[in-house]
């Protein structure tokens, strides 16, 4: 007998925002494959290099794929260039990868990190080609739900503080309403000292007002 497989649904929240100084990225930790949960605490925040990182949202096969072709490439690179890799060429590759095998994926990435150039970066990439910088960047099927808050509380110039406080209520927010995300928010801070993470439990999601 054939077995023919249908098309399964996924589910995610990501989410990258540039403050003056660095970038923040957070994620929720559920992986769902359609109504059933196939893990609760996943790492969606996947470094690129050691100070660039992405943000995985669609097929994690898919995703996990593109991150290791990507991460190969810029160690190659810097080891050719004897420098770290730039931002802005992580996210250029993770475009080209993306765009040449379209027809055989379904991911969503976010790209931010810091390099000494042009200090914090988040660029969003879809399959249609695109690579955009922006200053604030949501992904996955929880992002839907939140639109309405990042218009209302996002805003430029914020501080370290502030926008880990944004990152954490938009993704706790997104959680809540999106049944395909949950579990815990993972938390990157990326800047010129290095990167650091934080994490928040389930049952202690800052809900404001």
């Amino acid at each position: 007998m054939e077995l023919k497989r249908g098309e399964v649904s996924t589910g995610t929240t990501i989410m990258a925002v540039q403050y003056d100084g660095g970038v923040i990225l957070g994620a929720d930790s559920r992986v769902s494959t359609g109504t059933y949960v196939s893990s609760r605490a996943a790492d969606k925040l996947t470094a690129l290099h050691d100070s660039i990182y992405c943000c995985r949202s669609g097929s994690a096969a898919d995703t996990q794929a593109v991150t290791d072709y990507v991460r190969y490439f810029l160690s190659s690179h810097s080891i050719e260039v004897g420098a770290p890799p730039r931002v802005q060429a992580a996210a250029n590759l993770v475009r080209k990868v993306c765009y040449n095998n379209k027809d055989n994926l379904l991911a969503g990435m976010i790209v931010a990190g810091w390099d000494p150039i042009k200090g914090g970066q988040v660029y969003e990439i879809n399959l249609g080609g695109s690579c955009v910088r922006q200053q604030a960047s949501i992904g996955g099927s929880g992002s839907t739900y939140i639109y309405g808050l990042m218009d209302s509380e996002f805003r430029p110039g914020m501080s370290k503080e502030e926008t880990i406080a944004f990152v954490k209520k938009a993704v706790a927010h997104a959680m809540c309403r999106d049944g395909s995300s949950g579990g815990v928010i993972r938390i990157l801070c990326i800047d010129a000292t290095g990167v650091h993470r934080e994490f928040l439990a389930g049952d202690a999601l800052p809900f404001g007002p």
